[in-house]
């Protein structure tokens, strides 16, 4: 088997510019599938960050009507809802991997919220609990949070993350400022942010459309106060957060079922449901991959273009070396030596033609990443599987000429000139 591969070597070291444009169409294949599915992966891995939100690891569960989430019709908490004590929220806090849970309210408002004459169109009033910005990853950037006494004595007092300052305030300082929600005066005391920054990718307006939510700005009042502004009670909605990606469905779903075996409606429609994030991810990743699959079929036409030229070309070789052959067979050498050389040398080709796509590939996904600014994940897995599947299209499209030399007759190959 050396002394196969050292021939080997020697045969495409002597004659180079062939050996290299044999290789071609074999290079240009795997490069392409490497590309692509580089692109693939690095896009997945890209819209998974955006719709988790970098890795705070929080699933929201919100009362839904059917498969829409429910719209508050002026009267209140639906009958049948019961509000949502601490003695749920220890429950959902014992579930396995979660971290911790907190409640809260919300509500999108395009014309509620003002300083002066500056509106927050489409920005979100939340009311949170006393938790709420630990179990989410906040952080106080500037002022204060809220306190125990915010809560108890109901004092109009609100939190605004960097896009809703930015938005009303241009430029001043909003500390120590009054806004108005729903006409309620409320006192600006602190600028919250997320532990971790993070900014979603948008390539389309379909991406802007599914994280617009994540960069509206919001605004944070004490949930004691949040009757105050809109005159009623709403549901509660719950936010667990937990201790890896993997379980987010899981947990998810054990808290929606804590919270809906509590509800005695009539309405079968209403039920609480977990924000399954994972799936939409998947969801967008599977129409993303179909996608790019035609690409990758379409890729691997030039590796079957690849494996003819290859097969033609070491069908020359054996015309070439037939004497050669001749030789080695007047000399005691067995059909199946001569087979395996040739079987060799064919999958030498292309598993050298494998891994130079392969680093064509490399190269290729990260310019593609630098040009259009889409992210690249280069696949060790897929990389290993191109080589191996480079050096199969050789053993199947070297089988015919070794087959050829194996049986060329030694009288006959001798007399050749």
């Amino acid at each position: 088997m050396l002394e196969n591969i050292r021939l080997s070597f020697k045969g495409i070291w002597s004659h180079k510019m062939r050996s290299f444009l044999t290789m071609l169409g074999i290079i240009i294949g795997i490069a392409a599938i490497i590309a692509i599915v580089s692109t693939i992966k690095g896009t997945n891995e890209q819209i998974k960050e955006n719709l988790i939100g970098a890795g705070d690891n929080t699933v929201k569960i919100a009362l839904s009507q059917g498969d829409w989430a429910y719209e508050m019709s002026g009267e209140g908490i639906p009958a049948g809802v019961p509000v949502i004590d601490e003695d749920v929220l220890k429950q959902v806090k014992q579930i396995d991997h979660v971290e911790n849970a907190s409640l809260y309210l919300s509500s999108q408002d395009y014309d509620g919220v003002y300083y002066l004459n500056t509106s927050l169109a489409g920005g979100y009033v939340i009311g949170t609990d006393q938790n709420y910005f630990d179990t989410c990853n906040y952080v106080i950037q500037r002022g204060r949070g809220f306190t125990e006494r915010d809560f108890s004595e109901f004092r109009k007092v609100a939190l605004l993350d960097q896009d809703s300052a930015d938005t009303l305030f241009q430029g001043e300082d909003p500390l120590g400022k009054t806004i108005e929600i729903k006409k309620e005066p409320y006192i600006v005391i602190g600028i919250v942010a997320k532990s971790k920054k993070f900014e979603p990718v948008i390539n389309s307006m379909e991406d802007y459309y599914t994280y617009s939510q994540i960069s509206s700005g919001k605004v944070y009042v004490p949930d004691a106060t949040w009757p105050i502004i809109y005159r009623f009670d709403e549901p509660q909605n719950l936010v667990i957060k937990v201790d890896s990606t993997d379980y987010m469905a899981v947990a998810g779903k054990a808290g929606a079922n804590i919270l809906n075996a509590r509800l005695s409606t009539s309405d079968e429609t209403l039920k609480y449901q977990a924000e399954d994030l994972l799936k939409q991810a998947k969801e967008i990743q599977d129409l993303s991959k179909s996608t790019n699959n035609m690409l990758i079929w379409i890729a691997g036409i030039s590796l079957i273009v690849g494996g003819i030229g290859v097969m033609n070309i070491m069908l020359v070789s054996v015309t070439e070396r037939t004497q050669e052959i001749g030789l080695k067979k007047a000399i005691g050498a067995r059909k199946s030596n001569i087979l395996g050389q040739f079987l060799t040398e064919a999958a030498v080709l292309t598993s050298l033609g494998g891994v130079l796509g392969v680093v064509t590939g490399i190269v290729l996904a990260e310019a593609i990443s630098r040009l259009s600014e889409m992210p690249v994940s280069i696949s060790i897995p897929a990389a290993m599987v191109s080589v191996l599947f480079s050096m199969l299209i050789g053993i199947v499209f070297g089988m015919l000429p070794s087959y050829k030399a194996a049986n060329l007759d030694p009288i006959d190959a001798l007399r050749r000139e």
